[in-house]
């Protein structure tokens, strides 16, 4: 596995079992939430690391404005990309969950 995909699975760890952000809790933000905070994150990234953009100065409005302000806590470029990781990954198993309660709900049998 690389670093690159380890920090993002170690994160992930982390945000679950430090900051108790379980399956159940990820689905009650159903609203885009926390791809718009990846894509902050890997916007904070990328201002840090091109020679063309200034480094934020403050919260990119792609931040979910129903967070608090203070989760917003940008790092270094690396930390921020591993951060947009893991909230990817979280958002993807989000839609994956959602898309498998639905066709169950529909009178579907997954194994089938």
């Amino acid at each position: 596995m690389s670093t690159g995909i380890a920090a993002i699975t170690a994160e992930r760890k982390r945000q679950i079992e430090a900051e108790a952000w379980t399956p159940e809790h990820d689905d009650e933000h159903d609203a885009g939430e926390m791809a718009g905070a990846a894509s902050a994150y890997a916007l904070s990234a990328a201002c840090q690391i091109s020679p063309y953009a200034e480094p934020l100065d403050e919260v990119p409005d792609a931040f979910p404005h129903t967070w608090s302000q203070e989760w917003w806590k940008p790092k270094t470029a690396r930390e921020d990309l591993v951060r947009a990781g893991a909230l990817i990954a979280a958002e993807i198993d989000r839609l994956d969950r959602e898309a498998s309660a639905l066709f169950v709900d529909d009178g579907h049998d997954e194994a089938t």
